[in-house]
């Protein structure tokens, strides 16, 4: 008893509110099957996903976990933009700390109310809270907008997802690819094209937007395991982005595949949004 093995043990079951060693907060989730999940609130951000041992979210090498900047990692939001726009580069959800309502051994509750900060670059009556919960079969996550106020505003949303892949060469992603109009961004200054691969192999550079595209499986024959993107409400696209041959990245050990909403959503005083994605781990 008390050997190293059996206190990392031991504190990787352990849930609750956490400081990781740079001071910055973070909820862990346990299940009865030794499962766990890290939500951090700075940014609101799933950093981790354990499933038998196995890690299927990735967190760059470069990232920084201080909160100097918003965390190159996890289930990043961008909200309420994506990409470049009036505001800053994926909007600022990912860039402030979030308020923790609830939460349990397997279930945490976030809260992102207007702030002095986000009133500056985005003056409206929003409420985002953002739910995990640690399931016995899968990860499941829960973006609900709220248009507190009487004047409409519009939105874009996603979760810039970061995955674990044992080597990029080992990755291929499965879904309804094949025949789908896709945004290039690294053509020019992005071109329309189309896609005529059943499943998308990935040996250059990507940053592409695949209209229309929700139900991409990673397939890892180095680990021999998958895991499947369930959106169910709200994520309509999925944007792939890979920074390949990019070593400060880490480019070999991750792949974004991204729920998106990419068409901006118009929210009527009083109406709400939600967006629903569930991660479920498998074998090859």
């Amino acid at each position: 008893y008390g050997t190293v093995a059996e206190a990392e043990a031991e504190a990787e079951s352990a849930t609750g509110l956490m400081t990781n060693d740079e001071g910055l907060e973070y909820v862990r989730l346990a299940n009865a099957a030794g499962d766990t999940s890290d939500i951090y609130l700075y940014g609101g951000v799933v950093t981790s996903y354990k499933v038998g041992g196995q890690e299927y979210i990735a967190v760059r090498p470069d990232a920084k976990m201080d909160g100097s900047k918003p965390i190159s990692g996890g289930l990043s939001h961008c909200w309420p933009q994506f990409g470049p726009g009036e505001i800053q580069q994926h909007g600022f959800a990912r860039n402030v700390n979030w308020t923790v309502k609830s939460m349990t051994d397997t279930t945490v509750e976030l809260e992102m109310a207007p702030s002095d900060y986000t009133k500056e670059m985005w003056d409206k009556e929003f409420l985002c809270t953002f739910s995990v919960a640690l399931e016995d079969d899968k990860l499941s996550t829960k973006m609900f907008v709220e248009n507190k106020g009487e004047e409409s505003f519009d939105f874009q949303a996603a979760l810039h997802s970061y995955f674990t892949v044992s080597a990029i060469e080992n990755l291929s992603i499965a879904g309804s690819f094949a025949g789908k109009e896709f945004l290039n961004k690294m053509v020019g200054d992005g071109e329309m094209q189309t896609e005529d691969r059943e499943e998308i192999t990935i040996s250059e550079e990507y940053d592409r937007v695949y209209m229309g595209v929700n139900d991409p499986v990673l397939k890892d024959s180095g680990t021999g395991k998958t895991l499947t993107v369930m959106n169910t409400a709200g994520y309509e696209d999925t944007v792939l982005w890979n920074p390949f041959g990019n070593e400060g990245m880490g480019y070999n050990n991750f792949v974004c595949v991204e729920s998106v909403k990419f068409d901006p959503v118009t929210l009527e005083g009083g109406n709400s949004w939600t967006g629903d994605m569930a991660l479920k781990a498998g074998d090859l």
